[in-house]
C-alpha cells in the first residue's frame, strides 16, 4: 500500500480500537496464560496498542514494558494506565526493542503479521530471542492461513448505525501471503475517515522455520490462550518458542 509505514495502523485505529476490538480474545484467560508463562517479573508486550492486555497484566504484579510503534496508541495506553504499571516504548517491533533480560516476550492477535516482510518477521524473533532470560519465552497469537485462499478484492459493510457507516475494502495476494485494506467510516458530522491496514501472514510452519533459525524451538503450540489443543481444523494458534 503506498505511503502505509510502520505508524499507519495504530495512528488509525487508536480512537476506535477499544471500542472495536475490546472483545476480540478472553482477557482473563490470556493474561492467566502469559502469567504462568513467564520465566520472571520481567515481561515485554510487542504491539501494546492501548494495553488492553498489558494493563490487566501488569495489575498480577508482573514489571510489564510495553512497545509500540503509534505514539497515538501509547497516548490512549497511558490515558487508560493512570497508575503507570505499564514501561511504554515507541518504536517497531524490531530495531527498538527494548533491553532484556525478559521472562516472557508475546505478541498476541496477528500484531506479528503487521511486519510486511518475511525478513522483518525473522529479525523480529531475533531481537526476541537476544532479550529472553534463560528460562524465558516468546509467544505469537495468530491466525491459520487458509491453503485454499485465493487471490480476491471485495468490499463489505461493518456497520451502520443512523449517523454513522463503516465499510471494509480489502485485497489479498496468496502469492506474497499479503493483504491489505482500508475501512472507510463515513460520519454525518465528520465526513470521511480512512483507516489502513497492511498484512503478511506466516504459517505455523514458518514461524517455527523462524524460530529455529534465531535458536529457539516450539516448546507449545493451543488453539486459543485457555489452551484448548491445536488440531488440524483450528483456525488460530497460541505458539510458545524457548531454547
Amino acid at each position: 500500500m503506498r505511503g502505509y509505514h510502520d505508524a499507519s495502523y495504530g495512528d488509525a485505529f487508536a480512537d476506535v480500537y477499544d471500542e472495536w476490538y475490546h472483545g476480540i480474545s478472553d482477557i482473563e484467560s490470556t493474561t492467566t496464560t502469559l502469567g504462568d508463562l513467564a520465566a520472571g517479573p520481567r515481561v515485554l508486550e510487542l504491539g501494546v496498542g492501548t494495553g488492553r492486555l498489558a494493563i490487566p497484566l501488569a495489575a498480577t504484579g508482573l514489571e510489564v514494558h510495553g512497545l509500540d510503534t503509534s505514539a497515538a496508541m501509547l497516548e490512549q495506553l497511558a490515558a487508560k494506565d493512570g497508575s503507570g504499571d505499564v514501561v511504554a516504548h515507541l518504536g517497531d517491533m524490531v530495531d527498538a526493542m527494548p533491553d532484556g533480560p525478559f521472562g516472557l516476550v508475546f505478541v498476541a492477535y496477528n500484531t506479528f503479521f503487521n511486519l510486511l516482510s518475511a525478513t522483518r518477521q525473522q529479525q523480529c524473533f531475533a531481537a526476541a530471542a537476544a532479550r529472553l532470560g534463560p528460562q524465558g519465552c516468546f509467544v505469537i497469537e495468530a491466525f491459520v492461513p487458509d491453503p485454499q485462499h485465493d487471490a480476491r478484492s471485495g468490499v463489505s459493510v461493518r456497520s451502520v448505525a443512523a449517523d454513522r457507516v463503516v465499510l471494509s475494502v480489502s485485497t489479498s495476494d496468496p502469492e506474497r501471503q499479503q493483504a491489505e485494506g482500508q475501512y472507510v467510516d463515513i460520519t454525518e458530522s465528520g465526513g470521511v475517515r480512512l483507516r489502513p491496514w497492511s498484512i503478511r501472514w506466516a504459517t505455523p510452519a514458518q514461524l517455527d522455520e523462524m524460530a529455529g533459525a534465531a535458536g529457539l524451538q516450539l516448546r507449545e503450540r493451543w488453539e486459543s490462550f485457555d489452551r484448548t489443543p491445536f488440531g488440524m481444523d483450528s483456525e488460530r494458534h497460541v505458539s510458545v518458542y524457548s531454547r
